[in-house]
């Protein structure tokens, strides 16, 4: 638009406020819900009305400099009167759902295959046994022949290679960590922990960017290979972990872990809600700790019951099961022997786990499978002729059809 045409439009404004970026959230302020209202008059005075998060936005001066700058360079307009307001509850919740959405949308690549289901074992609060819950996990996993990864995300709160009896440190290939093996079963256990770098008893003081790195790197600068599951184990409550694996991995699923008693399951809910206002699958529920059956085969419920199926029904989600409170627990962790690959009742309930996780909870997806009928239901639908795998050379694989199909369309 030239200055002849006139004021611009109520439209042309906003559309130039759309090259105004919001530099901590990362997305324009039209789309972030911070512009409530945009007036132009015919002599070209322009109204913008912004809404920051907080009165004391510390970028306050950047956004109106840049608002100004950026309409008031537009052709037809005379003056730029800004009026900076505060959002309110429901415009920050909004805000912030866009800006955990946009991060999602943009996670950075990682060394995880993209085959593998990903899984955080979570709970809101310490001392539940999450950790033990996690390395028996994939322990019974493994078991089942396939290829388990161990994330120890818990950095300053290291406990996985003890609990798998694992020790040495980290060699390098071609500039990335390899982590150390351990079979289980018919299958293997790739665990990657900070307990292979730092000393056992010396404490890691990290703050949160720090340990969001550390975790980057356990993802990206890594050999994974190929990986059926990669188990991750989350420190307690709802930080800055958290919320990073979110970003770099969005595709995690959560498996919450809780004891019986009610307060344990209040906070494991305060971890339902942070994995969802990140976007995140809650997968289900493990119970620890339930009941505990003396040698007489009398059981009692020392930390209450039913607490659970509570949270998860609560949450909308399967209980994948309840793990009996037995002292073979701690002798076993103790021991670095996971009690899932030996023999006895905790063996059982673990096993139980894995096939419900397996079969039911979060199976692993052929991928090349489903694309390939994908694309035979495709070829049916539009006929020989159509068909994009009549194009495809022999012996090419369902991965290539389906790149041949996406480049066809």
């Amino acid at each position: 638009m030239s200055a002849a045409d006139g004021a611009p439009s109520r439209q042309d404004v906003l559309a130039r406020l759309r090259g105004v970026v919001d530099p901590e959230l990362g997305d324009d302020i039209v789309d972030l819900g911070m512009v409530r209202d945009v007036a132009v008059s015919d002599a070209g005075d322009v109204r913008v009305d912004i809404a920051l998060t907080i009165a004391g936005c510390p970028l306050r001066s950047q956004i109106e400099r840049d608002v100004r700058g950026s309409v008031g360079a537009m052709p037809g307009v005379r003056s730029v009167d800004l009026v900076m307001g505060q959002m309110d509850e429901a415009e920050r919740a909004a805000v912030m759902a866009r800006a955990r959405w946009k991060a999602r949308e943009h996670a950075p690549a990682t060394a995880v295959p993209p085959r593998a289901r990903v899984l955080a074992v979570a709970s809101g609060k310490g001392g539940v046994g999450k950790s033990s819950v996690t390395v028996n996990l994939a322990a019974a996993l493994a078991r089942r022949g396939m290829t388990i990864g161990v994330l120890d995300a818990d950095i300053g709160g290291f406990s996985v290679p003890r609990l798998l009896g694992m020790e040495g440190r980290l060699e390098a290939r071609q500039g990335k960590m390899v982590p150390l093996e351990r079979p289980a079963g018919t299958g293997v256990l790739r665990v990657l922990s900070m307990g292979f770098l730092a000393d056992e008893d010396r404490a890691v003081m990290w703050r949160g960017l720090l340990l969001n790195r550390a975790v980057q790197q356990f993802l990206q600068d890594a050999h994974w290979g190929d990986l059926d599951y990669l188990l991750v184990d989350l420190p307690p409550g709802t930080g800055d972990v958290q919320m990073g694996l979110a970003r770099m991995l969005p595709r995690t699923e959560m498996l919450l872990v809780t004891t019986p008693p009610l307060a344990a399951q209040r906070v494991a809910a305060r971890a339902a809600d942070m994995a969802r206002r990140g976007y995140l699958r809650v997968a289900g529920v493990i119970e620890n700790m339930s009941d505990f059956t003396c040698e007489h085969g009398t059981s009692y419920a020392l930390f209450g019951s039913g607490g659970g199926a509570r949270l998860a029904a609560d949450l909308g989600v399967p209980l994948v099961g309840s793990i009996p409170l037995h002292p073979d627990m701690s002798a076993a962790g103790d021991a670095g022997e996971p009690v899932a690959l030996g023999a006895g009742e905790l063996s059982a309930v673990f096993a139980q786990l894995a096939r419900a996780v397996a079969d039911d909870i979060a199976p692993v997806v052929e991928t090349a499978s489903c694309t390939a009928r994908l694309l035979d239901a495709l070829g049916e639908a539009a006929g020989p002729a159509e068909r994009p795998e009549a194009q495809a050379p022999a012996g090419t694989s369902p991965a290539d059809e389906a790149r041949a199909a996406r480049a066809a369309r």
